[in-house]
């Protein structure tokens, strides 16, 4: 047969096949970009382009950093401190005396473990600045970090994030199983997660396998906070997650699960 006849739209064949290709893919994107993110409450809610782009893993909007310059950037756009790459003295020391002056009675002089409070000794500057920009701007909710932050400046959010980064991290909050007396099902959400339910490891965006921006560490903070933390981001109560990360993790995990994940980060170094 020639094959010039072959691929040309006179082959009623070659029309077939074309034309089947074309509509198996146009049903294909229509289901996996429209149809089955609509379906899911993770995605639903945030009109069609949003949907579509949630699908994909691609914004559905971008951040202009020149257009703000002058203003505070929003919750969901990490903004990595100044001097990152290396240590400003000035801005540490700074730092010490805001936080000597504000943060001590809850958080402790050296930012060590508290029950009911995070240890910040240590927490990497960016998660840091970005939850006391949270506070600042309502995003995150606290009777007592919002006037306390309310009107400190820029600088002030940059200098006690530098400070509490630059000290070393206490040991682990609580003493924990290890080997075998493991919480397995904790260990399994924290490094591998739970495809099924939508789930991703912890360990991919708070360390361990991989971090991402803002994310904080967990290792060695208290379990009554870590747990009311991720309870609080199951009903919606917090709501400063990047992308509504958390809270589409958390409302999938069952109170047991929170629990178990919260003693064994407690009891990581």
């Amino acid at each position: 047969m020639n094959e010039e006849r072959v691929f040309s739209l006179r082959n009623p064949w070659f029309r077939t096949s074309v034309g089947g290709v074309i509509a198996f893919a146009i049903i294909s994107i229509l289901i996996g970009f429209v149809w089955l993110p609509s379906a899911n409450r993770d995605f639903s809610g945030h009109g069609l382009w949003a949907t579509i782009c949630s699908a994909a893993g691609a914004p559905s909007s971008w951040y202009d950093a020149g257009s703000n310059l002058a203003g505070t950037a929003p919750s969901e756009v990490v903004v990595l401190p100044p001097h990152r790459e290396r240590v400003d003295a000035s801005s540490i020391g700074r730092g010490a005396t805001l936080a000597t002056q504000n943060c001590s009675m809850c958080h402790g002089v050296l930012g060590t473990v508290q029950v009911t409070a995070p240890a910040l000794a240590g927490q990497y500057a960016d998660a840091i600045y970005k939850e006391l920009r949270d506070y600042q701007t309502g995003e995150r909710v606290s009777a007592v970090m919002q006037p306390i932050i309310r009107n400190r400046s820029e600088q002030d959010l940059h200098d006690l994030a530098a400070y509490y980064a630059s000290l070393q991290r206490a040991a682990p909050a609580e003493s924990g199983a290890s080997g075998e007396g493991l919480d397995a099902n904790a260990v399994k959400l924290a490094m591998q997660g739970d495809p099924m339910r939508n789930i991703a490891p912890c360990a991919a965006c708070h360390g361990q396998l991989d971090r991402k921006g803002a994310a904080p560490w967990l290792g060695g903070q208290s379990s009554i906070y870590l747990a009311a933390q991720m309870q609080r981001f199951a009903t919606g109560e917090r709501r400063n997650d990047i992308n509504e990360q958390m809270r589409n993790i958390a409302r999938h995990l069952t109170p047991d699960e929170i629990d178990g994940l919260a003693k064994y980060y407690a009891a990581q170094p």
